[in-house]
C-alpha cells in the first residue's frame, strides 16, 4: 500500500550482529526502508518495534516486512511486532516474505498467543490478526510486489549452515539500496549491487572476532562460524569496490558493543574503498540526497 508523504530514507533500528545484548548497548539486525511510498522493514531482531516507534514509525501503519533468513537476531521480535502492531490499531493486510521455515515459525507464534488473540477479537472487537497477515516465501530473482515504482529482487547468499539466506536489492527510479543480509565474502553479490547507491553489508573486524572467542564459553565454536559464515570488513569493502556503490554502510557489526572498538578502526579497515563508508549505529538516519 503506497503511504502518503514518505520521504525516503534507510534508518538503521538494530545495527548489532548476534542475538546477545548488553546494557547500554546496540540492538541486534532490523532497519527500515522507506523508499517509493513503501514502508519496508528489514529483519526483525529484539528491539525492533521500540526501533520503529522512535523512527517515528506508527505501527498500525505497518506495510512490507522482509525477514533474510531464519537466525534469531533477524526474526525473534517478528511476532511480537505484528502483534503489538495488531493491538495498536493496524487493520489492513501486512506482506510478509521471507525462507520457506517462516511460516512455521508464524504458525507457531500464532498458536502461542491464540488465548490472547481469540480473547481480544471477542472483547474488543478487533479484526483476526490471523487474516491480517500473507505470508510469501522468498526465492531468488524479482520478488512480486505488484508495485509499478518500487522493485524488489532477492539473491542466495553464503551463510553457511543456513541455506535460505537472501541479499535484498531495493530499486526505484534514481535510488536504490541493497542489504547484504548475513554472509561469508561472496563476489556475485558485486554484480548483484551493482551501481548501488547505498550498499549496507554486514562487516567484521579480525582482532574483535579475537576478544569474542576470548569472553564467550564456546569461543571455539563461534569462531569457526564467524569465519565461515559472515565477511571481514577489509572484504565487505571489496564488494563495495567491485559493485562500484556509491556509500558502503557498515551494518551487523562484529563487534558492535565492546569497548576499545571505535570507528577509526572500521573505516581503516574498509579504506580500499573510495566512496563514503558510514559505520552503523542504532538510529542512523540516511536520508535519499
Amino acid at each position: 500500500m503506497k503511504l502518503q508523504g514518505l520521504e525516503d530514507r534507510l534508518v538503521i533500528l538494530g545495527s548489532k550482529g548476534g542475538p546477545a545484548i548488553r546494557p547500554g548497548g546496540p540492538s541486534p539486525t532490523s532497519s527500515l526502508l522507506e523508499i517509493g511510498g513503501r514502508r519496508c522493514i528489514v529483519d526483525c531482531g529484539l528491539g525492533v518495534t521500540r526501533g520503529l516507534i522512535e523512527a517515528g514509525v506508527v505501527l498500525k501503519d505497518l506495510d512490507l516486512i522482509f525477514i533474510t533468513h531464519m537466525h534469531s537476531d533477524h526474526i525473534l521480535e517478528l511476532g511480537p511486532l505484528l502483534h503489538t502492531a495488531w493491538t495498536t490499531g493496524l487493520n489492513r493486510q501486512v506482506k510478509v516474505f521471507g525462507p520457506p521455515d517462516l511460516m512455521e515459525y508464524w504458525d507457531g507464534f500464532l498458536n502461542s498467543m491464540r488465548y490472547d488473540i481469540d480473547l481480544r477479537i471477542d472483547d474488543e472487537g478487533r479484526p483476526d490478526l490471523r487474516d491480517l497477515i500473507e505470508i510469501h516465501l522468498l526465492q531468488e530473482g524479482e520478488v512480486p510486489l505488484g508495485d509499478d515504482v518500487v522493485n524488489v529482487s532477492a539473491l542466495r547468499v553464503d551463510h553457511p549452515p543456513v541455506v535460505d539466506c537472501f541479499a535484498l536489492r531495493f530499486d526505484v527510479d534514481g535510488w536504490s539500496v541493497v542489504f547484504s543480509a548475513d554472509t561469508a565474502y561472496f563476489p556475485p553479490l558485486a554484480d548483484f549491487a551493482k551501481d548501488c547507491d547505498l550498499l549496507v553489508h554486514e562487516a567484521m573486524l579480525a582482532r574483535g572476532v579475537e576478544k569474542i572467542v576470548e569472553i564467550t564459553g564456546n569461543g571455539e565454536r563461534l569462531r569457526e562460524h564467524l569465519l565461515a559464515s559472515h565477511t571481514m570488513a577489509p572484504d565487505a569493502a571489496r564488494v563495495a569496490v567491485s559493485a562500484a556503490a556509491k556509500k558502503l554502510v557498515l551494518h551487523h557489526l562484529i563487534p558492535a558493543d565492546l569497548p576499545g572498538f571505535e570507528k577509526e578502526e572500521w573505516l581503516e579497515a574498509t579504506k580500499a574503498f573510495t566512496g563514503e563508508t558510514i559505520v552503523s549505529h542504532d538510529g542512523l538516519t540516511i536520508k535519499r540526497s
